[in-house]
C-alpha cells in the first residue's frame, strides 16, 4: 500500500528566485548566526550565583556566642581563625580585576554551543573524504560499552585487584593486536600516531645503545612517508635524510641501499604510503636494513588497508604504531582523543616501554618500575603516566570481536575497493599521477594538472563545501603538485560514493572550465571563504571587546 498516495512530496527552494529581502535576525531558516560567546549577555551578570566564599574557620566552626553543646559547623556565622582572620580560601590567588567573561544561563550556553556544531561538519552528517586519516563510521556498539559501568568510571590509581576487567581489555585488545600484526609485543599506552613514533624510536635508540653503537645518528625517511616521521626523528635527536621516490610513486630501493652504512640507526617507512600505495619492496628493504645494523620503523597509520591479509613481522619490521582512532574505529578528529599502540619485533621487546599487562596465572598484573626488575630492566622508561586510553581500548576492542578475523579482512578489502572505485571514476576528468602504477590501496591521489589557469586545489577544495562535503586531503603528499588525497574507508555505500564522485566530478569541470564563481566558493555555507594567508601568519587568537576601541577613538 502507498503512504503518500497523492504522490506529493516537499522541495527544496528555489535558490535565488524573486527578490527575497534579507531576515531581520540574519537567520536562514535553520542556519542559525550566533555570535562570538564573550558577545553575548555582559560581563556584569552571571548565569548562576554562588555564595561569597568564606574565610578560613577556627576549630570546626563554632560561632561566638553559640552554646557548647552545639552541632559543629552549624553555626550561622562562624568566626574566622585568628591566623587567618580577614583572609579569603584563595589567598593570593583571589582576583583583583573583573574577569571579564560573559554571563550567560544555562539554556544560552547550551543553543550557543549547538548552534556553533550545526556550522560543523561531521562523520556522522556525511562522507568524510580526508586521506590518510580513515575518517569512518564510529559504531554505537563501541560506545555502548565504552560507557558501562567499570570502564566509563574506572581510574588509574584503583587497586589492581578493583580492574581485572579493565586489565583483561587492555590484555585482550594486546593480544589482537600483536596477532594481526606477526609481532611479538606491544606497548599499549602511546597516546597517538605521532606519539607511537617517538616510542619506537626511543626503543631503537634503546637497542642501538644497549650494542655500543649509539653513535648511529641518521635515520632514513623516504618522500612518500607521512610528515610527521622526519619530526619525530628529528625531536629524538636524529638527524634525518630523505629518500626518493620513483616515478610510480614507491620508494627507491636502490637510493635506500645506497645510503645505508654505520651511521645509519634506521628508515621510517609509511606502508602502505601517502600516495595510496603498497610498498612492494618492504621485504628486501628490511633486509637491507637489518644486513647494514639498523632497524626498521613503519609508519601503521594506513593499517586498514591491509589489516586481515598482511602482517607488517613478516615484512621484517622492528616498530610499528597503529592508530586505533584509524583503523578499529574509535573517535578521532578536532585533536583527540587518539591511541596508538605500538607493536614490536623480538629485537626491540626488550626495550619497550613501560608500563604493561601480563596474565600471571588468574591475575593480570600491572608491570611497573617497581616489579619490572630483571623481567624488563632493559625499558626506555615510560611514555606516559598511566596505561594509556582505556575509552579508546574498549571502543577498538569491540569493533574488534563484532567483527572477528574474517571481518577484519573484509574490512581492507572493501576499503580498497572503494578507493579504487573512486580512481577510476574520476581519472578521466582529473589527473591521477600514479593511476598507471596499478590498483591503489586505502585511498586515491590526484593533482591539480589541467585546472583552467589561475584555479586550482583550493578552488575545487572550497566547491565541495557548496555541494555539503567536507573536502579532501589538499597538498599532501608533497611529492604530487596541488595534490588531492581521498579515502573514502569501507563505512561508504556505494550510493555515497556515487554522490561524492558526482560531485567532485563536477566542481573539477567547472575548475577546467575557468568558472569564475569558484574563485569565490562557497557561497552557501555559513561563512565566506577566508584569506587563509592572512589567517596562518596574523591568526587572531585573542578576542578584545570594541567598546573600550570605540571609546578611545571618540
Amino acid at each position: 500500500m502507498s503512504i503518500n498516495q497523492s504522490g506529493w512530496r516537499p522541495t527544496a527552494p528555489e535558490q535565488g528566485k524573486g527578490n527575497v529581502p534579507a531576515s531581520v535576525t540574519g537567520n536562514k531558516a535553520l542556519m542559525l548566526e550566533e555570535a562570538l560567546i564573550f558577545e553575548i549577555g555582559d560581563s556584569h551578570t552571571t548565569g548562576v550565583d554562588f555564595a561569597s566564599s568564606p574565610s578560613p574557620l577556627r576549630g570546626e566552626g563554632r560561632g561566638e556566642g553559640q552554646p557548647s553543646n552545639a552541632a559543629p559547623g552549624t553555626a550561622p556565622h562562624p568566626t574566622l581563625s585568628p591566623e587567618g582572620r580577614g583572609l579569603s580560601r584563595l589567598g593570593n590567588l583571589a582576583r583583583a580585576n573583573p574577569i571579564g567573561l560573559p554571563g550567560l544561563s544555562e539554556p544560552e550556553t547550551v543553543r550557543h554551543y549547538t548552534r556553533l556544531s550545526r556550522q560543523n561538519y561531521g562523520i556522522d552528517l556525511g562522507f568524510f573524504p580526508l586521506g590518510s586519516c580513515t575518517m569512518k563510521h564510529n559504531p554505537r556498539l563501541n560506545e555502548k560499552m565504552a560507557r558501562l559501568p567499570g570502564f566509563s568510571d574506572v581510574h588509574p590509581l584503583q587497586p589492581v585487584d578493583t580492574v581485572q576487567g579493565a586489565l583483561e581489555v587492555i590484555h585482550q585488545l594486546a593480544h589482537w593486536l600483536v596477532t594481526l600484526t606477526g609481532m611479538t609485543s606491544v606497548a599499549m599506552s602511546p597516546k597517538a600516531g605521532a606519539h607511537g613514533e617517538l616510542c619506537g624510536v626511543l626503543a631503537i635508540r634503546a637497542a642501538l645503545e644497549a650494542k655500543g653503537e649509539g653513535h648511529r645518528k641518521i635515520i632514513l625517511v623516504p618522500e612518500s612517508a607521512h610528515g610527521t616521521n622526519p619530526a619525530t626523528a628529528a625531536f629524538a635527536g636524529y638527524s634525518v635524510e630523505d629518500i626518493p621516490a620513483t616515478a610510480e610513486g614507491r620508494v627507491d630501493t636502490g637510493a635506500l641501499k645506497a645510503r645505508l652504512g654505520p651511521d645509519v640507526a634506521g628508515v621510517m617507512i609509511t606502508n602502505p604510503n601517502t600516495c595510496g600505495l603498497f610498498e612492494r619492496d618492504m621485504r628486501e628493504i628490511s633486509d637491507a636494513v637489518h644486513a647494514a645494523g639498523g632497524f626498521v620503523y613503519c609508519d601503521g597509520a594506513n593499517f586498514n588497508a591491509i589489516v586481515g591479509r598482511v602482517r607488517p613481522g613478516d615484512l621484517g619490521i622492528d616498530a610499528m604504531h597503529i592508530n586505533l582512532h584509524k583503523t578499529f574505529s574509535t573517535p578521532h578528529g578536532g585533536g583527540g582523543p587518539g591511541s596508538g599502540p605500538v607493536v614490536f619485533s623480538a629485537a626491540l621487546t626488550p626495550y619497550a616501554p613501560l608500563p604493561f599487562v601480563e596474565k600471571q596465572g588468574g591475575q593480570f598484573v600491572l608491570i611497573e618500575e617497581e616489579n619490572a626488575g630483571e623481567h624488563h630492566a632493559g625499558s626506555f622508561g615510560r611514555m606516559v603516566a598511566f596505561h594509556g586510553q582505556m575509552g579508546m581500548f574498549t571502543r577498538a576492542l569491540t569493533y574488534i570481536l563484532s567483527h572477528g578475523a574474517d571481518g577484519l579482512r573484509q574490512v581492507s578489502e572493501d576499503a580498497v575497493l572503494n578507493a579504487n572505485y573512486i580512481l577510476r571514476s574520476l581519472d578521466d576528468t582529473l589527473d591521477a599521477p600514479f593511476g598507471p602504477s596499478g590498483p591503489c590501496m586505502h585511498e586515491a591521489l590526484f593533482s591539480d594538472s589541467g585546472l583552467a589557469a589561475g584555479f586550482s586545489t583550493i578552488d575545487i577544495a572550497k566547491g565541495l563545501i557548496d555541494e555539503g562535503f567536507h573536502p579532501m586531503t589538499m597538498y599532501f603528499p608533497l611529492v604530487v603538485h596541488g595534490a588531492m588525497l581521498v579515502e573514502p574507508t569501507e563505512t561508504e555505500s556505494k550510493a555515497a560514493l556515487d554522490q561524492f564522485i558526482a560531485a567532485l566530478r563536477s566542481v573539477a569541470e567547472r575548475a577546467k572550465a575557468g568558472d569564475p564563481s569558484l574563485k569565490t566558493a562557497p557561497h552557501f555555507a555559513p561563512r565566506a571563504r577566508l584569506d587563509e594567508t592572512v589567517a596562518a601568519r596574523k591568526p587572531v587568537l585573542v578576542w578584545k571587546d570594541p567598546a573600550p576601541l570605540a571609546q578611545a577613538a571618540e
